[in-house]
């Protein structure tokens, strides 16, 4: 065959045919009948308008919109399916997953929460890159909220639901005192907790950890001394807690570590439990234990055996239950 102009014209259209067609016309013709899904729902018009103010600032390039069957982060609990996005036009899958996934995000938090996480992401988590978009006022912020959480569609909705739900409860608790307040708190952790220490002594290094995690996560809410008064304060109804309240109230390290790992839904407290391991949460907790309450019952009764990591009693010090070392070893 000779490479003629004619070959190179009729190859070249056969090429792009190809393409196309494998391109457009293929996914075209695969999603054209896609039935919506079970959780698929239209979106009402502040959401819509929220979902503009979304494309318009740019946030697709940053977080994505699709929960793929390898992914099993924060927000993984539903892989994505066609019928979700039949509405969307353009559909908002996003690439780049600089921030967390989306496709779940309604009902993780309450509106107050995305109000002070707009304004500047640095509030609600002190480690985030995002851009702040106070820029954008106070009516754009409340319909990109409403867009947020919207996202998971009729699994959102349940959420949202007892996100207001609980809010109702808290802000009673929170309105009838201080005491009634942490009664409150402490009395929807369950009674295994309750009574459990913190496992960890409060060593230097697990102290310094804490304070590092504290930094991290904590300290936009609750405020450098732990006073609830951090900069997302002003926005976020019940105010975040104040750690001072809880002397002489015998917290247990227990009741810390369920509240971190959990969240207190209702509240802008979220959950940790994806962000932070267990020995995190347990540091985190010695640390506003240590420094704000002035009360840890941390390596306390009752006792574990210890991990392996733990300093062993040096000696002349008071030995608790450490097996025997050095020439008492048994044989």
């Amino acid at each position: 065959m000779r490479m003629t102009p004619l070959a190179i014209i009729v190859g070249s259209l056969l090429l792009l045919f190809t393409i196309v067609f494998m391109v457009v016309v293929t996914p075209w013709y695969t999603t054209r009948n896609q039935a919506p899904s079970e959780i698929f729902r239209h979106r009402e018009t502040p959401e819509a308008q929220g979902r503009l103010i979304y494309i318009e600032n740019g946030c697709v390039y940053c977080h994505t919109q699709s929960i793929r069957t390898i992914d099993w982060g924060i927000g993984a609990e539903r892989i994505a399916q066609a019928g979700d996005y039949i509405a969307d036009h353009p559909i908002l899958l996003g690439s780049e997953r600089t921030g967390p996934d989306l496709s779940q995000e309604g009902g993780e938090h309450p509106d107050d929460w995305h109000m002070a996480h707009f304004v500047n992401p640095r509030f609600t988590r002190p480690m985030s890159i995002m851009p702040a978009f106070k820029f954008l006022g106070t009516d754009k912020l409340r319909l990109l909220t409403s867009y947020v959480q919207s996202l998971g569609m009729k699994d959102a909705d349940a959420r949202v639901l007892r996100q207001l739900y609980w809010k109702e409860a808290a802000t009673r608790a929170y309105e009838a005192g201080p005491v009634e307040n942490v009664r409150w708190l402490h009395d929807h952790v369950p009674e295994g907790w309750r009574i459990l220490p913190n496992p960890y002594p409060t060593t230097p290094a697990g102290l310094a950890r804490g304070h590092k995690i504290y930094q991290d996560f904590c300290f936009g809410c609750h405020g450098p001394i732990g006073d609830g008064m951090g900069p997302a304060q002003p926005f976020i109804y019940p105010p975040p807690l104040n750690f001072t309240i809880l002397k002489n109230t015998d917290i247990s390290g227990g009741i810390l570590y369920y509240q971190i790992m959990n969240g207190i839904t209702g509240t802008a407290m979220p959950y940790f439990k994806k962000d932070l391991e267990s020995e995190k949460i347990w540091d985190v907790g010695n640390y506003v234990a240590v420094y704000f309450i002035n009360q840890t019952d941390a390596d306390g009764e009752p006792k574990a055996i210890d991990a392996a990591n733990e300093p062993m009693d040096m000696p002349g010090e008071e030995s608790s239950d450490q097996p025997p070392v050095g020439p008492d070893l048994p044989e």
